[in-house]
């Protein structure tokens, strides 16, 4: 088991984490680690069916690099799979609020941006944020 390359906490970079949330699909991935009450240690496979985005395989593999480079994200290697797990403790820590103000606007930004709420996370995001 390894990890893919990611900046240590005290290198994470604000602009660089900004950067990385401005984008709406990266956003919507965002979405999706922490819907439905998902806990900070839970991994994701970074696998297309385990998303809600509409892109392609390589697409959906760039916004991941990005997020990871920018420290959002961490992404574990076992074999040919790879876990995504949202670094909530590591931004907490850095930039302390900055997570929970991101999640209660993610509603509003997804829908403003047009990318489509999965089933059954009304608001559920918001919810973490607090």
């Amino acid at each position: 088991m390894s990890r893919l390359p990611q900046p240590d906490r005290a290198e994470l970079r604000l602009s660089a984490v900004l950067d990385a949330l401005a984008d709406p699909v990266r956003l919507r991935l965002l979405a999706d680690l922490t819907a439905d009450g998902v806990e900070v240690d839970t991994e994701r496979s970074c696998g297309i069916e385990a998303w809600s985005v509409a892109v392609h395989k390589s697409t959906l593999s760039h916004h991941f690099k990005v997020l990871r480079e920018a420290g959002v994200i961490s992404t574990r290697v076992e074999g040919r799979n790879r876990w995504i797990r949202l670094r909530r403790d590591d931004l907490e820590a850095r930039f302390p609020g900055l997570l929970g103000a991101v999640l209660a606007a993610l509603p509003e930004e997804l829908e403003r941006a047009g990318a489509p709420r999965p089933e059954g996370s009304g608001g559920q995001a918001a919810n973490l944020a607090r």
